[in-house]
């Protein structure tokens, strides 16, 4: 049986769901420009990704993508699309209402688009287990891998940097066009990171403006880091670290 909800009967979701402790994972990105060297898929694809890969481990579901998210900073470039936040809070409520009127009890929210979703995903989660007594947890990549990203010799959160591009050569290497890629490195600004490694003082984060980003576009084509210094090695070890999270993750919800 496939661990895709789509890819199964509704005749043997039953036993699925029931193998699977209640339990699903939604895998939450956005379609958005990723430099010259990365797909417009790239944070559906690194949600997606992790999802099967701990799933298939764990022995749950998981639902099918939303390929949208809020992303207004990058429709400085083309293929980008962004859906307003209170939009994707009724999307993300709705599936998850849809699922629980089905038995589904325990939701693990994957969330590949850094920073900027986290705000209306947790708004969706908290209206979930508050109406529908259901538990809700939001898997985020960046805030999962703070233990390893630094051994691994990876630099701060920027956008199509080494650590997306290392996920994503070592999952997707026909995607990745690292020859287009070009370093934008990222310069610290007093009081302000967007890093969650970052163990300072700084303000909250707030979506660039689109001239901001029109820099990072003039600099380095969208990009902001240094892709330069991606690795398919470091991309594995980087993604079997938050599988095994992800599937303890999993463990923790099913035995709560």
């Amino acid at each position: 049986m496939s661990v895709w909800l789509q890819e199964n009967s509704w005749q043997e979701l039953d036993k699925l769901r029931i193998k699977a402790k209640d339990t699903i994972i939604i895998p939450v990105g956005s379609t958005e420009q990723h430099g010259r060297h990365l797909p417009l898929g790239t944070d559906t694809m690194v949600a997606t990704m992790l999802a099967v890969d701990a799933a298939e481990k764990a022995q749950v579901l998981v639902a099918p993508p939303l390929w949208y998210g809020w992303s207004p900073h990058h429709m400085v470039l083309p293929g980008t699309i962004t859906l307003r936040p209170e939009v994707l809070i009724e999307v993300l409520y709705d599936v998850m209402e849809s699922l629980g009127k089905h038995g589904f009890k325990r939701f693990i929210v994957i969330n590949g688009h850094r920073i900027v979703n986290i705000p209306w995903m947790q708004i969706a989660a908290e209206r979930a287990q508050r109406l529908l007594g259901i538990k809700v947890v939001i898997f985020d990549p960046a805030y999962m891998s703070k233990e390893v990203v630094g051994p691994l010799g990876f630099g701060a959160v920027g956008h199509s940097e080494e650590i997306e591009s290392s996920h994503m050569l070592y999952k997707h290497p026909e995607l990745v066009h690292l020859e287009q890629a070009q370093d934008n490195p990222i310069t610290a600004t007093p009081l302000y990171s967007v890093d969650p490694r970052f163990t300072g003082d700084t303000l909250c984060y707030v979506p660039s403006t689109l001239t901001h980003m029109q820099n990072s576009v003039d600099v380095a084509g969208g990009t902001t880091g240094k892709p330069s210094q991606t690795s398919a090695e470091k991309g594995q070890q980087y993604h079997e670290h938050l599988v095994g999270n992800l599937v303890e993750v999993i463990e923790q919800l099913q035995n709560n």
